[in-house]
């Protein structure tokens, strides 16, 4: 008797701006593999979302959200598997990637502060998520030198919210050893995690 993973809502978020980037092709891989294996897909790209990133007054005052960034809240609240595709750009995320969540992971939404702001209410807990993270540099390198530069979208943002577990996948050297048959290796692991909605 072979077992059959449970079939999950998986929302694939490209984060890169660029949508000819190997950040693309593995958002690609991911989704290939997941819908051939069953699961319920849907995905978005930063480059096509239309809005400011600019949360201009923070919370003093309310700023409209953009019909982009309304899909975006309905896509995370529907999904079980919530999965980020995205390069660390100066040892961060990509500016317009910190802005999406600037305007949309708002009280309300991802949280509520209770008790005189002292503590607060994770509104998407039952969900998990994956961050992959694409560099130049080396994983091993990149954390001895600059430290943990996953930790403010991990733990700052997605477990703030609830999400748990939230895997960290970082994939590296992709500039000075981005040979052909390294690259396939690549999308070829990234397929199979989406297979197993991982």
């Amino acid at each position: 008797m072979f077992f059959t993973p449970k079939k999950k809502k998986i929302f694939v978020l490209l984060a890169h701006p660029d949508k000819d980037s190997f950040n693309c092709t593995l958002a690609d891989e991911y989704g290939r593999g997941a819908e051939e294996a069953g699961h319920d897909v849907r995905r978005m790209n930063l480059g096509d979302m239309k809005f400011d990133p600019i949360l201009h007054k923070g919370y003093r005052e309310i700023q409209e959200l953009e019909p982009d960034l309304v899909t975006f809240q309905e896509n995370v609240k529907w999904c079980e598997h919530f999965v980020i595709f995205y390069p660390s750009w100066w040892s961060t995320m990509p500016a317009l990637l910190k802005g999406l969540i600037d305007r949309s992971w708002l009280p309300g939404f991802a949280y509520q502060f209770t008790h005189g702001g002292n503590m607060w209410k994770k509104l998407l807990k039952g969900r998990s998520a994956t961050m992959f993270v694409t560099s130049d540099t080396m994983p091993l390198i990149q954390r001895i030198i600059f430290g943990d530069t996953t930790n403010e979208l991990k733990r700052g943002i997605l477990w703030f919210a609830g999400f748990s577990p939230v895997h960290v996948r970082k994939i590296g050297y992709l500039k000075h050893f981005g040979s052909t048959g390294r690259r396939e290796r690549i999308k070829r692991s990234v397929y199979s995690y989406g297979k197993k909605a991982k």
